[in-house]
This record gives structure tokens, sequence and C-alpha cells, in this order.
């Protein structure tokens, strides 16, 4: 789904006469428009500003926009109006004094007017404008960040309506007061979603007097004046029927209309989520099935430093000392500064540490799979979604 710039145009359009805007400047390109406190509010982020406006009683200074629909065009529509702006304008006439015809924005033959700043460095470019009177520009395509935020400003601020039917004049000044049928509508969004997508909006209105259910209750409305004024000389009836109970009975409705289509596609979604699958299992099948490598234990080092001493010859006794009491022949300490002198085989850790390697490993790929199989299930199961977009309380004549 995609919005041209034209129809990005008319939704941004109808969102700020919606919100009492003031447009200042309009092409099939652009519009330059000055917010309302409600559209300031909502589009600009600034609690704060508005914190201090509503309690200090300050007048309030919404900013202006100037909202760029199609780039291309408007820029182009700018290069026209500098180059007829060139052309209509005088030529330059160099000035004798050494200005190369540079009068810093005054009026040929009158002299440059004189600032701190050019004093030291001498002619300076003015500066951009800043504070209120500043109007931002910004392009609004379908994807920025800019339609986005009015897209859910507009969510939220039309969740939920009350409008009453306008009356004619003659009603007005009639005896008896007219009288007013409440109306629930809510508009539903389904989804129909597997690895393709189809959605479909279905606009319900339900009369809170006789229950009586209406599909396209937007046609119905739209044939009405509307307002969120309640009209002089009339009168809106009771409800017999509560929200909750309202609600209960189109959200049935919609369901026994949706139990009456045609799901064969969705049995085709389920036959591509197996073939996916089975393909799935196939390639990881393979490293599922490898037996964990044993990590050997310690006790083995211990026989292969057993071999190294058996290939040994044992070193010959030595001699005791003559004239030491108590002296002790020193064959053994011999013996054992060989032994811990013989290197520990590296072979072992090497075996290890392959073997805790390849454990990590398969347990990564064995996550990879299950990571996978989950997306892959996601994308291909078919699924009907339904939400309420927006609702609303009608009452009409």
């Amino acid at each position: 789904m995609t919005m041209s710039p034209h129809e990005v145009q008319a939704y941004v359009l109808t969102y700020l006469e919606a919100l009492d805007c003031q447009i200042m400047e309009r092409s099939p390109a652009h519009v330059t428009v000055k917010l309302s406190p409600e559209a300031d509010k909502a589009l600009t982020n600034r609690p704060y500003y508005w914190g201090f406006v509503e309690r200090t009683g300050a007048p309030a200074e919404t900013m202006s926009f100037t909202f760029i629909f199609d780039p291309d065009s408007y820029q182009q529509a700018i290069e026209a109006a500098e180059a007829k702006a060139a052309q209509a304008s005088p030529p330059v006439v160099p000035n004798p004094e050494g200005t190369n015809g540079v009068t810093n924005g005054s009026p040929q033959g009158e002299p440059p007017k004189e600032t701190i700043l050019g004093r030291y460095f001498g002619i300076t470019p003015s500066l951009p404008q800043l504070g209120p009177g500043r109007i931002l520009r910004e392009e609004v395509v379908y994807g920025s960040r800019r339609l986005q935020q009015i897209f859910g400003a507009a969510r939220e601020g039309g969740a939920f309506v009350n409008l009453f039917e306008q009356a004619a004049k003659r009603q007005l000044r009639a005896t008896a007061p007219a009288v007013y049928e409440p109306w629930l509508g809510v508009c539903f969004k389904v989804e129909f979603a597997c690895d393709l997508k189809r959605e479909e909006l279905h606009f319900l209105g339900i009369s809170l007097r006789s229950g009586e259910i209406i599909e396209k209750f937007g046609t119905k409305l739209n044939r009405r004046d509307l307002s969120p004024r309640l009209a002089e000389n009339m009168h809106v009836q009771t409800a017999k029927v509560s929200l909750f109970d309202a609600g209960a009975a189109l959200e049935s409705h919609l369901t026994n209309r949706l139990l009456e289509l045609d799901y064969s596609w969705a049995e085709k979604a389920q036959e591509r989520l197996d073939l996916e699958l089975d393909v799935l299992d196939t390639y990881y099948e393979a490293v599922l099935r490898e037996d964990t490598p044993e990590v050997e234990s310690p006790g083995n080092v211990t026989s292969d430093t057993e071999n190294v001493h058996s290939d040994r010859t044992p070193p010959a006794q030595l001699k005791k000392v003559v004239d030491i009491k108590n002296a002790k022949p020193i064959g053994a300490d011999v013996e054992l500064a060989a032994e811990a002198a013989v290197p520990i085989n590296s072979e072992t850790d090497a075996e290890e540490e392959k073997a805790k390697q390849a454990v990590i490993d398969r347990e990564a790929m064995k996550l990879q799979y299950e990571t996978r199989r989950t997306e892959m299930i996601w994308q291909y199961e078919p699924k009907v979604k339904v939400t309420a977009i927006s609702s609303g309380m009608f009452h009409l004549r």
C-alpha cells in the first residue's frame, strides 16, 4: 500500500482544515500553514512551552510550516520564480568606490547601513530569521516521519467522536422539538495475512434504541450535516441498549460475515508453510543429528604420563655421603626432579578445547534453527486480525 503525492496532500490538508489551521500559501506541490493551538500541541512536541502558556495565561505563538509534497516540482517552481525575479530586477551598477556593486541589500544609490560587525569585518550577510516568524520547511511524502506523526495524531484525536445531525431552519422555529436517535458506529479493519496481505474496512452502525445493525454506515452519514454541537430545539432519546451490548452485537455480526467468506487462500498458505518447513528441517537435519563429541576426562592425562615414565630408565642408585650424620641418599630427589621436568602432553588440552567448541557450535546451530522456524511460521501461517480503529456516537433524526 502506498500513497501518491496528491493523496498525501489531500489527507494533510483535510487534517489541517479540521483543526482550524490557517492556510497562508498553497500550490499543487506545497502548502504553507500557521498551525492552530491544537495542531501545534499535536505536531511540535513542545509540552514545556504549552505548560508555561497555560500556567501564565500568556498569548500563544504557534509555529508555521511549509509542507512540501512533491520536492521535484517544488524545486522547479522555486528556480523558475528566482529566474523570473532576476529578469525583472534592474541590472547592478558597479560602485565606483570599489564595492563591486554590492550594497548589502540597500536600494541602488543608497549607502549601506553601518553595523557593529560591518565596522570590523566589512559587509556581513544577514542572519537567519528566528522566533515565531520563522517558517520551517519539511518534505511530507509517503513514509516520512512527519506524515507518520500526522497519521498518529489523526488516529488519536479521531478515535472517538460525538456528533449531532444539524436540524433544518424550519425545525428551529417549530413548536415541538425534534427527536434524535442514538447510533453507535464502529469502523473495523480486517487483515487477512500470510506471506501475502489484504485489508478491508467495515463501518458498522447499530441503533441504541432498536438494536438494528446497518452495514456501510458511512454511506448513511455522508448524506447528513453533522456537528459536535447540539442544535437548538432538538431532543436526544435515552438509549435502551448499553454500549457494551451494542459493541458485542457488532463483533458478533462481523464474525458471522467473516465466516461466510472463502478461505481457500488460507489452505494454500498452509501448504506453502508446510513446504518451507520441510525444506528447513531437511537443511538442519544433518547438523541436529550429529553426536556430541565426548570431552576427555583428566584421567587420560595420567595414563599418558605413566607411559612416559615407563619408557624412561630408572636413575642409578647413588652412594651415601660419607662423614655426614643422618645423611640420606639423594636418588629419590633426583627422580622427583626428573619427573617434574617431563612436559605434559599438549594434544590432550587441544582435543578437549575442540570438543567444547563443537558443543557450543551445535547449541548455536540449534538456536538458529528454532529462530528461523519461528520466523517462518509467523510469516506464512494464515491468520485473520480484526481491529477497531475508530468509533463514535451519532445522534441522527
